[in-house]
């Protein structure tokens, strides 16, 4: 327990400058809005290159811990579906409240793992942490445009629009990007490793202090029913359904941690400019990233205790 709060604690911390640095108003909502969309577009998929271009998946028990983490996202997703019809009848939860419920249960914020796995695991957390970006970055994002396509308020894009947004998702990209680069072993020069390195570097913190200016403690004072149930599935539900899985497929070890860790961290922040851009609800999206955020800092010291 001390090892992991140990390891927490600085990720919280620079969550805590990243909300004081917007709250005091030294960057502005326009400037975060830069900022979000470096770590998005260019940060963010340089350390994902990376990482998966080097991970030795042959090395890691890669087809066990992939067949593991999808099957919890496809467990949630079940789930989710499952108690739309209550969600609807008993609550009215709508369409739009819908999709963040669903994004706040499935997706991970993939910042925060990588900061615990390399606290936790070290390198071979990181390669570990590539098993799991390749497996639930695309279905994760596929997933969610659909789901959002279907049940947001805005008018549902076409065919061609929904492929078009997979195909230009800057994390689906990199991705396959990265697979690209393992399995043809592609050479590349010196000078361009050293440009990712110099590029992922920056990313985590970025990407973490990004996450504490985003957190909105006000919407916190309109608590409601669907806030807690989009967080409590996400975070809650979806590490027991990770170490379930795990048994199931025999993973242990170091992996098991990866697998805990990658279920039991808040929803990705790109939830919410997702909710934003496809009419989905983007201030109940905020808030049940704020709220996750918040007691995970005791939620996943006791996901890792009890299950890791």
């Amino acid at each position: 327990m001390l090892t992991t709060l140990d390891a927490l604690l600085p990720v919280i911390l620079v969550i805590a400058v990243g909300h004081l640095v917007a709250r005091t108003g030294l960057i502005t909502g326009e400037q975060w809005r830069g900022i979000e969309r470096i770590a998005y577009y260019v940060l963010f998929p340089a350390i994902v290159v990376e990482t998966v271009a080097r991970a030795d998946f042959m090395a890691l028990p890669a087809l066990s811990m992939g067949a593991t983490l999808v099957s919890a996202i496809l467990a949630m997703s079940v789930l989710v579906f499952a108690l739309r019809p209550l969600l609807a009848a008993a609550l009215g939860v709508g369409g739009p409240q819908f999709t963040s419920i669903y994004q706040g249960s499935v997706r991970w914020n993939t910042f925060i793992a990588l900061a615990l796995a390399d606290k936790l695991i070290g390198t071979e957390g990181l390669a570990l942490l590539a098993v799991a970006i390749v497996a639930m970055i695309p279905i994760l994002n596929v997933l969610s445009v659909l789901v959002l396509s279907r049940y947001a308020g805005g008018t549902p894009p076409g065919p061609a629009k929904v492929l078009r947004d997979l195909a230009t998702n800057p994390f689906i990209l990199s991705t396959l990007a990265g697979i690209v680069l393992n399995v043809s072993g592609l050479p590349l020069p010196a000078f361009a490793w050293s440009t990712l390195e110099i590029l992922g570097s920056a990313a985590l913190p970025i990407g973490i202090v990004c996450v504490g200016a985003g957190l909105d403690l006000a919407a916190l004072r309109r608590p409601g029913a669907a806030l807690a149930i989009g967080t409590a599935l996400r975070l809650l539900a979806m590490p027991v359904f990770g170490a379930g899985f795990a048994g199931l497929y025999g993973v242990e070890g170091p992996a098991l941690t990866a697998v805990v860790i990658a279920t039991a961290v808040p929803a990705a922040s790109g939830s919410y400019l997702l909710a934003r851009q496809m009419g989905g609800d983007a201030r109940l999206m905020a808030e049940i990233l704020t709220l996750q955020t918040l007691l995970a800092t005791a939620t996943i010291p006791l996901a890792l205790v009890l299950m890791a």
